[in-house]
């Protein structure tokens, strides 16, 4: 298992893919942490409450400010995880990764571990940027910029949430074959679908309570404890352990139907 690891790493470490996703990282979670420094430290009224301005305690908007920029980020390790297998599809090197490896369980085993290593690598990346801003601008607005030691829960977390996002990008990759296609249709999932069927879920009350905080999106915001929208329609998260046992749900599910099909299919 050692070698295929190794070799998983290389594969994605020996391009310049790497370096630019890490800038790329690490900006947005500093300039997301700006923005949502800015806002979510501007005394709430009770017009706003009810309008849906997004409220929290002070522990919540920490939390949110430093894990702001994993919207950007976990779009990002989705594609990494998509490209690890989908770029071995299309490129035709699949072939030779199972012939240097003939179990392909454990070349599958090999890709899973790998992505979790280079989810929670630019989780440390992003979690550098937005602490760093996010401390400054909350430390200049009159807040503590760690009012909590479950701030640093909340940041491990956010490692967690990436290399799962990077697993169910494999699984997707595998289960659309098509590496464009599957880049599009994940990313239009994540970004454009999930949050309108969530915002129909509103209309609907029983969708509202009980099915809104199983989402993929929600399960992230909920493990790293951000502030929730304000009003009678927001949707109560569920606790962190939880939501971190739904989103592990995803990425194990995608990731282990990938796995059995690309055991069993024949390769080309």
């Amino acid at each position: 298992m050692g070698p295929a690891i190794k070799s998983e790493f290389r594969k994605f470490f020996t391009t310049r893919m790497w370096w630019g996703m890490a800038i790329a990282i690490f900006i947005a979670a500093a300039l997301f942490a700006v923005l949502f420094g800015f806002l979510l430290t501007i005394p709430p009224t009770q017009e706003s409450i009810d309008a849906g301005q997004p409220t929290g305690s002070p522990l919540q908007i920490a939390n949110s400010v430093y894990t702001s920029g994993l919207t950007i980020g976990y779009t990002l390790t989705l594609v990494i995880g998509i490209m690890q297998i989908g770029s071995e599809y299309r490129h035709k090197t699949i072939t030779s990764t199972f012939l240097s490896t003939p179990q392909r369980a454990r070349v599958m085993g090999a890709k899973i571990v790998a992505l979790l290593g280079i989810g929670a690598l630019y989780g440390l990346i992003s979690l550098v940027g937005s602490v760093i801003a996010g401390a400054i601008v909350l430390k200049s607005r009159g807040f503590d910029p760690f009012p909590s030691a479950e701030v640093l829960r909340a940041l491990a977390l956010s490692l967690l949430v990436l290399g799962l996002w990077a697993l169910i990008g494999l699984g997707v990759g595998i289960l659309i074959p098509n590496q464009v296609a599957a880049l599009l249709i994940a990313i239009g999932v994540a970004q454009i679908v999930e949050p309108l069927a969530g915002f129909a879920l509103t209309f609907w009350d029983f969708g509202h309570e009980h099915i809104a905080k199983f989402m993929p999106s929600q399960a992230t915001n909920a493990m790293v404890s951000g502030v929730t929208q304000g009003g009678d329609n927001a949707v109560q998260p569920l606790s962190w352990w939880t939501a971190a046992l739904v989103l592990a749900a995803y990425a194990a599910v995608l990731s282990a139907i990938g796995t059995w099909r690309t055991v069993h299919q024949d390769i080309s």
